[in-house]
């Protein structure tokens, strides 16, 4: 949508006072809800951005990432494909090519054309850290330390995120560990890497490095198996995919010291100084293991420590640091409906695509409420981060899922029963690569017989995962679905042999 001519250039630079929105926060929840508090009115809006607009997903986060990895996919499934696979059975990955087209996809960390989106969309973009400073007030200071005030009509939004923790474990910090944007914009490659944590960023992590050349690679868990929030199995398959391709994963297993020798700030993705020492306890005992770099992928915490929060009264120490919201994506505890939170730092689900999800809610309320229209409704409700939340680890394998798992269900009360399947015995994987190895899951709700979630695991599933997630959040029986015909030879097959499976 373009800008509407009403709008003065000072709207558009970041340079004017008063806006009808004020975000905080310009990664994609940002965005999108600065976009949709706005579009088809003479609203303005302005965001507030002390990095890149684009935020982590952008430059750090999700793009860099898949950029990374999908090379490795395909060279991968070129060696399990006869006629292709003698072509690069010896090959090995072009790193400097994969990285320079990872470089294009984060624009070379530069947002000029990220800011002429928001500016064409009708939204100013200033620059420098924003922080709450009263109702319907916020702070800005920018690089050079000087500060002023901005001030909102109608509402400010809250869309900061998260950052990278890295645990306080003796020595750790003190090492100069690679966190989440340095394994994602890494630029050298390291020779022996150890990589803490289990969970997506250090098993997609674990996946491109090896690819891109890491000889010795060791992943240090804390807790009993990879990808713990999904079903048992899909952290049990890439265990053992990592352990084919030579990968060490060591679970239970503690860090108790770390020591480098000349740590150094040398740069983004690159070697952070000397070698680092690691002692570590696994089951079997106490050892020593010596990297080049270590990656720590241990969660992430909530970027509100320096928002302001108390110049409203609200205090997150109760809930992990998180703002909590209402479904309309309002802050709690905060009267007036003039304070909104989107994206990780609602804690609600840390996915870029549900922050995005939560943008268009919260911007359409917005919206709404400043023209005086009733906000309630299903398109001004976030029901989907109730249950129904979508996710692909783009490891190999592939983990893709919606909604709860068994336990998950259980736990909640629901009685469910469920129908697992062997993906290699669907033709349309078999067709996809030789050697196929994958399964899938659904767990059922035996009251209303619907899907209450779905996981599938094995190379290219990821597609599978929007068809799942209408039947979760469409409310879709199993009935319905044996008249969703699938069609052959495709991967979709795969619903037809679950429903199979549960009759028999």
């Amino acid at each position: 949508m373009a800008a509407d001519p009403a709008r003065t250039a000072a709207d558009l630079t970041g340079q004017s006072d008063t806006y009808d929105v004020v975000v905080i926060g310009g990664g994609p929840p940002g965005e999108i809800v600065a976009q949709y508090a706005i579009q088809g009115s003479n609203r303005t809006a302005a965001i507030v951005e002390h990095e890149l607009l684009g935020g982590e997903c952008s430059y750090w986060a999700c793009m860099p990432s898949k950029a990374l990895l999908r090379p490795i996919e395909l060279l991968d499934a070129a060696r399990h494909m006869p006629g292709v696979q003698s072509l690069v059975a010896d090959r090995t990955i072009d790193v400097p090519a994969v990285l320079d087209r990872r470089d294009g996809f984060t624009s070379h960390h530069e947002d000029k054309w990220q800011v002429k989106w928001a500016n064409d969309t009708g939204i100013g973009v200033i620059r420098g850290h924003g922080r709450l400073a009263g109702e319907k007030r916020v702070e800005v200071t920018a690089a050079d330390g000087s500060t002023r005030t901005v001030t909102a009509r109608h509402a400010v939004v809250l869309a900061t995120g998260t950052t990278a923790a890295v645990p306080d474990l003796p020595g750790l910090r003190d090492a100069r560990p690679w966190i989440s944007r340095d394994v994602t914009n890494v630029h050298e490659i390291p020779r022996r890497v150890a990589v803490i944590g289990g969970g997506v960023v250090a098993c997609e992590s674990a996946c491109w490095l090896r690819g891109l050349g890491v000889e010795e690679l060791t992943v240090i868990v804390r807790g009993g198996a990879l990808l713990e929030r999904n079903e048992p199995f899909a952290g049990e398959l890439v265990a053992q995919a990592f352990r084919d391709d030579g990968v060490r994963v060591l679970l239970d297993t503690g860090v108790d010291q770390v020591h480098r020798a000349d740590p150094a700030d040398t740069g983004e993705g690159r070697i952070h100084g000397g070698p680092v020492t690691l002692r570590i306890r696994t089951p079997e005992g106490t050892e020593t293991i010596t990297v080049d770099e270590v990656v720590v992928a241990a969660g992430r915490t909530p970027a509100t420590a320096d928002i302001g929060l108390d110049t409203v009264g609200l205090d997150v120490d109760g809930s992990r640091g998180f703002v909590t919201t209402d479904d309309h994506l309002a802050v709690r505890d905060v009267p007036g409906d003039w304070l909104y939170a989107v994206g990780d730092i609602t804690g609600r689900a840390l996915l870029t695509h549900m922050g995005k999800y939560q943008g268009r809610i919260g911007g359409a309320v917005i919206a709404a409420r400043a023209d005086g229209r009733d906000a309630t409704g299903s398109r001004f409700t976030d029901v989907a981060d109730a249950g129904r939340v979508p996710q692909v680890t783009f490891t190999d394998p592939q983990v893709a899922s919606v909604g709860r798992t068994e336990a998950e269900a259980r736990r909640a009360g629901l009685a469910v029963e469920t129908v697992e399947y062997d993906m290699a015995g669907v033709a349309g994987t078999s067709l996809l690569r030789d050697g196929y190895a994958g399964r899938a899951k659904l767990v059922i709700d035996t009251a209303s017989d619907t899907l209450v979630a779905a996981t599938f695991v094995g190379p290219e599933v990821a597609e599978l995962v929007h068809a799942a997630t209408v039947a979760v959040v469409g409310g879709v029986t199993l009935e319905q679905l044996w008249h969703v015909v699938p069609s052959y030879p495709t991967m979709s097959e795969i619903w037809l042999k679950l429903l199979e499976a549960r009759t028999h």
